[in-house]
């Protein structure tokens, strides 16, 4: 069984200072339905948004970031538990830093937990650990994070869902005639070195940070899915039906 890292970013699990539970829900209906096919990772944003409902703190005061994530985190699992349940699924917390993923020790640390959790059929929730990362050790954004777990975990695959919706040749928000690039085998290195343009407020990620993801992805012979986390139906038929209506596919493999 092909093992997936279907990350989903700040931008679409919040709306309004929120957590947006009508999106997480419709994501987790996919990932179960996803695990009926493949071995399923998560890596979820959200925790210092989730933070956030609880306590309005200025998030760009790296001490009040960390602790918006404390708050955050068990109320992001919290609402992820519920709705899962009700499928009867187990999830667990995994929470990392870009020390863990620098050092071999602990990169198998966090494999052999992964490994356990699959093995048993729960789905492992990974999110950098923000209250104590610092500003030497943050991995940046879960885009980067969930590129370094997928390979670290031998998944063959890593799922963005994000408020961008595919590649396109263009900025779609500066141009109405932007088209989708639905395979991209080489990004051109111009692209990676523009400016990230986040669209949420809690999000630290953009365009640049996802064609960094691939980059590194491409580079070690995996591949990533870009795609809309509020609808999903692109995601659904690209993966679960075999059917590649849209969103991004970045890939070395001929047959896609």
């Amino acid at each position: 069984m092909k093992r997936v890292v279907v990350k989903v970013g700040s931008a679409v699990l919040t709306q309004n200072g929120e957590i947006a539970l009508k999106r997480m829900q419709a994501l987790v209906d996919f990932l179960v339905k996803l695990q009926e096919k493949y071995e399923v990772i998560l890596v979820s944003s959200g925790a210092v948004a989730g933070g956030y409902t609880k306590l309005k703190l200025d998030r760009t005061i790296v001490s009040n970031k960390q602790a918006l994530a404390a708050i955050g985190q068990p109320v992001l699992m919290q609402k992820y538990a519920s709705k899962f349940a009700k499928y009867k699924h187990v999830v667990a917390q995994v929470l990392v830093t870009a020390a863990n993923l620098k050092k071999e020790d602990d990169i198998l640390r966090v494999k052999a937990t992964v490994e356990t959790l699959i093995k048993n059929s729960v789905i492992p929730i990974v999110n950098e650990n923000d209250a104590t990362a610092t500003d030497e050790l943050e991995v940046g954004d879960n885009d980067q994070l969930s590129a370094y777990i997928t390979n670290h975990t031998n998944a063959d695959m890593l799922i963005i869902l994000s408020d961008i919706d595919a590649y396109y040749n263009s900025d779609p928000r500066e141009n109405v005639n932007a088209q989708v690039i639905k395979k991209v085998e080489n990004i051109d290195k111009k692209e990676l070195q523009k400016d990230v343009n986040p669209n949420n407020i809690f999000a630290t990620g953009g365009i640049v940070t996802k064609l960094k993801a691939a980059e590194y992805l491409l580079n070690a012979d995996k591949e990533m899915f870009l795609a809309s986390g509020f609808d999903l139906s692109d995601v659904e038929s690209f993966m679960l039906d075999g059917k590649h209506k849209g969103g991004t596919i970045f890939t070395k493999k001929a047959n896609r």
